[in-house]
């Protein structure tokens, strides 16, 4: 069981003073987060690319290659990619360059992403939306396995025998398949033998079972061992030294950011009930104390099969010194003990 932190870098006004925190100041306050989280325990931590004013990451692997060379043994990764708006030879690359770098702790997230800004800004088509993704993912997943390729599609110039560098540490780069929950996402995982990342951000979490055995199913029948084959989680929480104390620091960023996309997108209001809702035993919110979310998470590992958590903190912006806590309750009191507890399951099956 692995558990780590992802983040979308954000820069969202604080709730409490108005101040809007600079990309620059953002970006450096998450290769903190990084090293601590590294020095706490903390299996992987991943960045999610953006292109707009309230997220500061749109080179995710930069800023994983801050960080790279001040830690030692936590895993780097885009959570996500949006492969359809990027060049697959070049993505491959920045991450061959991180491995390097980390001695061979890069991995690949790829996925379509919820975000579209990055479509008009490299002139992609949101008509093109899914095949964009399919025939980039073809071509990432040969570069993976292939020092020289030759290949040809409809959205890039074709590729004849060219070699692509540098090579990676690890035979080969790990590239995972990010799916907000979809069924065909989560069959062309299965089909690709690809490991898979579920963002479990609402609703009960239990809901994701049937798709990791949709996942499994599909594996097995393109002829992949299904127990090799790894899912992940990414759902939203924070951890405090109480549970009150955690909800109450969470909810007036978490409710802003929500509400802002709620906005954009049609959403009904985000409120304090629907948040406490989402914070039960039951809901998508991993929010409270070390035990309280240390519960929770063995419970979607017995009840989904989750192999890897990624807790996304923060949601909106929140002060980097309660970020960092929350990091290193994570570290030293969340993963030892769902670690302990699923070992100790794990040997009485």
């Amino acid at each position: 069981m692995e558990i780590g932190i992802s983040t979308f870098v954000e820069t969202t006004p604080d709730v409490r003073t108005g101040e809007v925190i600079s990309h620059a100041q953002r970006i450096r306050e998450v290769v903190e987060e990084i090293v601590l989280a590294d020095q706490v325990g903390l299996d992987v931590f991943g960045v999610g690319e953006h292109h707009r004013e309230d997220y500061a990451a749109s080179s995710p692997a930069v800023i994983l290659a801050a960080a790279a060379s001040q830690t030692k043994n936590i895993r780097l990764t885009s959570a996500v990619t949006v492969l359809s708006s990027a060049d697959p030879i070049r993505v491959f690359q920045d991450f061959a360059t991180l491995d390097g770098i980390s001695n061979g702790r890069a991995e690949i997230m790829a996925g379509r992403g919820s975000f579209i800004e990055s479509f008009p800004l490299f002139g992609y088509d949101l008509r093109d939306y899914e095949e964009l993704f399919d025939e980039k993912l073809d071509l990432l997943l040969k570069l993976q396995t292939s020092e020289k390729i030759t290949w040809s599609g409809k959205h890039r110039p074709a590729i004849e025998n060219l070699g692509v560098y540098p090579r990676p540490v690890q035979k080969p780069l790990p590239i995972w398949i990010g799916s907000g929950g979809n069924q065909e996402s989560v069959v062309r995982a299965g089909l690709l033998g690809l490991p898979l990342v579920l963002a479990i951000i609402g609703g009960s979490p239990l809901h994701f079972a049937p798709l990791v055995e949709l996942y499994k199913k599909a594996a097995e029948h393109a002829g992949h061992d299904s127990s090799k084959l790894k899912v992940a989680s990414h759902s939203h929480g924070f951890i405090a030294d109480d549970t009150e104390t955690a909800a109450d620091k969470f909810f007036p960023p978490t409710q802003y950011a929500m509400n802002k996309l709620g906005k954009e997108r049609g959403w009904g209001s985000y409120n304090r009930s629907s948040f406490d809702a989402a914070r039960s035993f039951e809901g998508a919110l991993y929010v409270g104390d070390a035990d309280t979310v240390a519960e929770k998470i063995i419970h979607l590992r017995k009840n989904v099969g989750i192999e890897r958590f990624m807790l996304h903190v923060p949601v909106g912006t929140m002060p980097h010194k309660d970020v960092m806590r929350a990091i290193e309750l994570l570290g030293t009191k969340v993963a030892p003990k769902v670690k302990e507890e699923v070992a100790r399951w794990k040997s009485v099956q």
